[in-house]
């Protein structure tokens, strides 16, 4: 048996989790900043660091209380050191080393891309005598999601935008106490607070778990078979890779302008939905018509895997305002989202959804056939980040599996958005293969697999 810690800074949660095997989630711990970021409309980065330093300790001392272990249990520590902002990247990076270095166990450095892919392979530990826990479709990016196993996790004293509190006393980089030394309980019991999740209609009905071979029980945890299509979708991914293994990924296509969780979000904002306002935009739509307005979908050159969702975007802002007279500042529009109805704004957002899942399922047929043309065709289709909880794209994805015969693995809603979960289910492979890194484990930016 082997228990890894697994650690996710690399944007604006703040995650830590215990993974048993690879694929037992022992405990999944998040903290969000969505309340720091929504008046700006997206992620502040220095607002997102400062928020990681005061939050990761109690993270990591909760994750650990809910998995019942300490430190001292440990077989290994991971953590998201690529791709990400670099000053949030940094204190997940800093705090794994000093752990690893306090407790002399193996560091592992994890493509936060490639964490994305494992998630869908993650389960609850196997009970026989309790029902599953319910848990709450998640933000694509911002909202609290569920703790495992038994309640959902927020942090309750985020630092104010432009007057950010100062860290927790112990240092940002230290590792926390673990619950039998008895000192770091302060701090967390004035961090964090647990309540109660509401269920989930889909899963409470089963409706996604009738779809063969794309969701797995708790107790019968999934394999990948390879070679494998992988999706990564969210707010900064958009990419397509020929899997070999889940270490072994080349990239095949990509986002040439907006990720599919940007434009999403953009969108959400023209259409007056808040932020983050992908899930908000996602449902809305499920209520309205689709066919009331034909917008783009960018398949760019004839054999092209790559993506494009900026002139979608742009579609939507010209659906709802008009198109623009003049340029540039001076630019007027011809009417605003005010002089729209509550059910033309959700035509509207049904037709950006069915104009963006369309381009992503299209790209995932060429991207079969490419992979088919090579002499590699994928016996799976494995589905990750944040727009993986998108319930179109669930929906399209399993009827395409079933239509090409493919196996198709999508993550638990949980699993979907940032976690440290699948951080700490990848290191286990990393793991078994001894491939440990040193105490410079660099934060990189950017560049991925």
């Amino acid at each position: 048996m082997t228990l890894i810690l697994g650690l996710e800074t690399s944007c604006d949660e703040t995650a830590a989790a215990i993974v048993r095997d690879g694929q037992i989630v022992l405990s999944n711990v998040v903290a969000t900043q969505h309340d720091l970021h929504q008046r700006y409309r997206g992620v502040v980065p220095e607002i997102a660091s400062r928020a990681h330093l005061q939050n990761i300790n109690p993270v990591i001392q909760e994750s650990l209380d809910r998995a019942a272990i300490t430190l001292n249990d440990l077989d290994a520590i991971a953590v998201g050191h690529r791709p990400g902002l670099i000053g949030s990247l940094l204190v997940g990076v800093s705090a794994a080393k000093t752990i690893a270095w306090a407790t002399d166990i193996p560091l592992i450095g994890i493509d936060h891309v490639q964490a994305h892919l494992h998630a869908a392979t993650l389960t609850d530990p196997p009970t026989s005598n309790k029902p599953a826990p319910q848990i709450d479709p998640p933000s694509w990016r911002g909202n609290s999601i569920t703790g495992n196993p038994k309640s959902d996790f927020s942090v309750t004293s985020n630092p104010q935008p432009g007057n950010p509190q100062p860290p927790p006393t112990a240092s940002s980089n230290a590792a926390p106490n673990t619950p039998s030394q008895n000192k770091g309980s302060g701090v967390v019991s004035k961090e964090i607070q647990t309540t109660k999740s509401t269920p989930d209609p889909l899963i409470n009905s089963g409706a996604q778990n009738k779809a063969p071979g794309t969701f797995t029980p708790a107790d019968a945890p999934a394999k990948l078979t390879f070679p494998a299509l992988g999706l990564v979708v969210s707010g900064g991914h958009t990419s397509l890779y020929a899997m070999n293994s889940p270490t072994d990924l080349t990239l095949i296509g990509a986002t040439i302008d907006d990720a599919v969780g940007e434009a999403y979000d953009k969108a959400a904002v023209i259409l007056n939905l808040g932020y983050p306002g992908g899930p908000k935009l996602d449902k809305l739509a499920q209520q309205g018509d689709p066919t009331q307005h034909d917008l783009p979908r960018s398949m760019l050159a004839k054999d092209s895997l790559d993506f494009s969702f900026s002139g979608l975007k742009t579609a939507v802002l010209y659906t709802v305002r008009g198109h623009p007279k003049g340029r540039g500042a001076a630019a007027k529009f011809q009417r605003s989202i005010d002089d729209l109805n509550e059910q033309q704004i959700t035509n509207i957002a049904a037709a950006f959804q069915a104009a963006a899942i369309d381009a992503i399922i299209k790209k995932l047929k060429r991207a079969v056939q490419h992979m088919t043309d090579q002499g590699t065709p994928p016996q799976s289709l494995v589905i990750g980040g944040g727009v993986s909880a998108n319930s179109l794209l669930r929906t399209r994805a399993t009827e395409l599996g079933e239509q090409l015969n493919i196996t198709v693995r999508i993550p638990a809603f949980a699993y979907c958005l940032d976690n440290a979960a699948m951080i700490a289910g990848l290191a286990h492979t990393h793991y078994q293969a001894h491939n440990f890194a040193n105490l410079d484990l660099p934060a990189i930016a950017s560049g991925s697999v």
